[in-house]
């Protein structure tokens, strides 16, 4: 498949933004009750210095911006403790959609000392948020340590400088490494966003930043594709044909190429893909590129294409009849949407029957056929 560049006209890189984004659903098998129960708490925009190319935190969250009603965040909070309904696993308060250590500091404790009182109760474990690789600092690191807060998620989004400069990130790479150490140092869990698709970058480009990502051994990962959202610059310079996003095709290849690199390091990722809302569902709040509710299994059933021919071309014997054994978990993935997977076996390799069956003993992305 030929990958398109994504550009501006007559530069070379391109880059992210805002380390906002939405509750977590993880997409590593394990232990159902190993996932945290997230209560996300979105703060659109808030504590951002300026505006990336890219976003527009009012077309994803479909909320705007108000100054933090502590009331409301606790009815908030309430009505997903209601939900959880005495699952057993962990409860993280989650503040997304903004700059979080970008916030005033009075904000910040604020905001820290609501869900605190959660934590004393017994209704909730831990806290975590999303915040600028450049706002981590000692002076910021010291106000939450009095709280406890888990887990900080960066907006990295790229670890190429000229790619970070085209999307008006304000930050270097640099200051995703510095901060990094400092939270190591803190001992915090720790997950990096990276974008796709970005002003300036490459399928090569973003495997190296990938690459770099991994190298710091965060505790998971979020690969976002960059969408060209209503009332963002983003949205000027697709109009004006300066920059072309990735179609969903080449977006779902370059993330499946990513993913599989931070599977060989260990690293979990944990989504793939802007979380479905009826804001994203909605044509007139993206504009362009490869937005789909579904982008996470299209991305697992193109791997398991790429292991099913595998498996197909290295087996002997397997005639006009196929089956596949498969984890229960993954026989929608290896399926794939609407049994694309399927109809495209039966094309290429002429088969007449094709089985997919659960098996037990194989492990996640694992399969075999006969």
């Amino acid at each position: 498949m030929k990958t398109s560049k994504n550009h501006m006209i007559n530069t070379s890189k391109h880059q992210p933004a805002s380390s906002n984004q939405i509750p977590e659903t993880s997409i590593q098998p394990q232990a159902s009750s190993s996932r945290p129960f997230i209560i996300p708490i979105f703060l659109p925009h808030a504590g951002c210095p300026h505006q990336c190319v890219f976003c527009n935190q009012v077309s994803i969250t479909g909320r705007i911006l108000r100054a933090a009603n502590a009331d409301q965040i606790r009815s908030q909070i309430h009505q997903f403790l209601e939900y959880k309904n005495g699952r057993r696993k962990p409860v993280q308060i989650s503040f997304y959609g903004g700059n979080f250590l970008g916030l005033k500091i009075d904000e910040i404790k604020l905001l820290l000392d609501l869900a605190s009182e959660f934590i004393s109760r017994g209704h909730v474990d831990s806290i975590r948020f999303s915040t600028r690789p450049d706002t981590i600092t000692p002076e910021r690191l010291d106000i939450i340590a009095a709280y406890p807060v888990e887990t900080v998620e960066l907006g990295v989004q790229s670890m190429d400088d000229p790619v970070l400069a085209l999307a008006r990130r304000g930050h270097r790479a640099a200051d995703t490494v510095r901060a990094v150490h400092q939270l190591k140092e803190h001992k915090y869990k720790i997950g990096l966003q990276m974008m796709v698709g970005l002003p300036g970058d490459t399928e090569a480009l973003s495997l190296i930043s990938a690459e770099k990502m991994a190298a710091l051994h965060p505790d998971f990962v979020r690969i976002y594709p960059t969408l060209v959202l209503k009332d963002s610059r983003l949205a000027g310079w697709y109009r004006n044909g300066t920059y072309t996003p990735l179609c969903l095709a080449e977006a779902v290849t370059q993330v499946k190429k990513q993913y599989l690199l931070f599977k060989r390091h260990n690293i979990g990722v944990i989504r793939m893909g802007l979380q479905a809302s009826e804001e994203l569902a909605d044509d007139s709040t993206v504009l362009a590129g490869p937005y789909h509710p579904a982008f996470g299994h299209m991305v697992y059933s193109e791997i398991f294409w790429d292991k099913v021919v595998e498996a197909i071309e290295s087996a002997t014997g397997v005639k006009d009849r196929l089956s596949i054994l498969v984890s229960p978990r993954c026989i929608s993935k290896m399926r794939g949407l609407k049994n694309k997977n399927i109809d495209k076996l039966k094309k290429r390799y002429q088969f007449k029957f094709i089985d997919v069956v659960p098996d037990n003993s194989l492990a996640p992305e694992e399969l075999m056929v006969r």
